[in-house]
């Protein structure tokens, strides 16, 4: 049985991939670490390799976690037998004012974070996360607890990780093994222009779009992306 590690995306932990351990657990091992303070994606990357319960294992990363998976391909290309990518990006942070916009906008959301607690944050920020139909919806609150579990001190790690991270974009064509590109037709942060450009990129990748779905697609239409995934484990 293969090992698949499950990478959360920024404050996110197990509880994004539930939906996929539970509908996979007879088609791979799965394991979700859980990223503490570290503050880069190469340091995230790093725990990956040394967690991994074996030498060669599938890798899917969900937004953050995208990211750490493709630093994880790119430390150590010869270990990843298959590679997911959802709801995600490998541009860096932008020059100019573009960039300035993205940092200044994390890091008011990490002021909030800091004096309201992390879900007076999650108020705001997950409202752009999720489909409008899911709004103030059991899932919305799913979301609105995870990101409070993680605290701010963490929140600052991953916004450091984020604000840091480096192009992955000529990496792409040096992929060979088997790759899903997946996310919400309706993801405001991260749709499916980015995602039609990298799995473009990607030798041989598979390209899947989520209707009715936003930026959370594993909590949002969890039937769907385990579909996605059983068919690219069996790749």
């Amino acid at each position: 049985m293969t090992t698949l590690m499950l990478l959360p995306g920024l404050n996110c932990d197990a509880a994004v991939w539930a939906p996929q351990m539970a509908a996979l657990k007879n088609d791979a091992r799965c394991v979700v670490p859980a990223w503490g303070l570290r503050d880069t994606l190469t340091a995230m990357a790093e725990q990956v390799l040394a967690e991994a319960p074996t030498e060669r294992f599938s890798v899917a990363g969900h937004s953050m976690g995208g990211r750490v998976a493709l630093e994880v391909f790119r430390l150590a290309p010869q270990r990843v037998e298959r590679l997911a990518l959802l709801s995600t990006g490998a541009h860096p942070l932008a020059a100019g004012e573009a960039g300035e916009k993205e940092r200044a906008g994390r890091m008011a959301l990490l002021q909030i974070a800091r004096t309201q607690g992390m879900r007076a944050m999650g108020q705001q920020w997950a409202r752009g996360m999720v489909h409008r139909d899911r709004l103030d919806t059991p899932v919305f609150e799913q979301v609105l607890d995870m990101l409070a579990r993680g605290g701010a001190e963490q929140y600052a790690a991953q916004i450091n990780a984020l604000l840091t991270r480096p192009d992955a974009g000529p990496l792409l064509p040096t992929i060979a093994c088997p790759t899903l590109v997946l996310t919400g037709r309706d993801d405001a942060w991260s749709g499916p222009a980015q995602h039609e450009v990298m799995a473009a990129a990607i030798p041989n990748a598979t390209l899947a779009i989520i209707e009715h779905c936003g930026h959370m697609c594993t909590m949002e239409q969890p039937q769907a992306v385990n579909e996605a995934l059983a068919a690219w484990l069996q790749r």
